[in-house]
């Protein structure tokens, strides 16, 4: 399968990337925290009643799931924390990981209110650590590694398309 697959940590812009190429493109999107929403309801809740291993587990089989081609896959933040997701993903197109710096991320999601916190403290705090212990695994993940910083929507989508375009080496 041939789908655009957008991963990185919140706030990345991985949302509003994949809204932008499905618009502009014309291509289907897909949101697996949508999806996940769908089913069982508002994330931060769901993780509260259970936890985030089970959140993790729903995530995997949603991911599973899922069935398209030709379009764009905008996955959750913490997708990489799952390796069976890697195999998953691989089949289903091109990962492409969205980066931006801690400054970045911070000014980006600092009024949300659905962020559950990851590891205990609120989630603006635990952006550094949080996302020291995934770069290696995003880096893992990803066929190709687009920095968001300081960017127009439109540049860092015309990158991921010229890319998606052209023959992995």
């Amino acid at each position: 399968m041939s789908n655009i697959i957008l991963i990185g940590y919140r706030g990345t812009g991985k949302s509003a990337v994949g809204k932008y190429i499905s618009e502009k493109y014309n291509k289907p999107l897909i949101s697996t925290d949508e999806l996940i929403v769908e089913e069982v309801g508002p994330i931060d809740e769901y993780v509260k009643a259970n936890n985030w291993t089970e959140f993790r587990k729903l995530e995997h089989k949603i991911i599973d799931n899922i069935d398209q081609e030709n379009g764009i896959i905008d996955c959750g933040g913490g997708v990489i924390e799952t390796p069976e997701n890697y195999d998953s993903l691989k089949k289903l197109g091109s990962i492409f990981w969205l980066t931006a710096t801690v400054e970045t991320i911070n000014k980006r999601i600092k009024s949300s209110t659905d962020r559950p916190a990851l590891s205990g403290d609120d989630f603006l705090s635990e952006i550094p650590e949080v996302l020291k212990r995934r770069i290696s695994l995003y880096r893992k993940f990803s066929d190709y590694e687009i920095k968001s910083d300081d960017r127009k929507i439109s540049h860092i989508a015309a990158e991921i398309i010229d890319k998606f375009s052209k023959p992995q080496k």
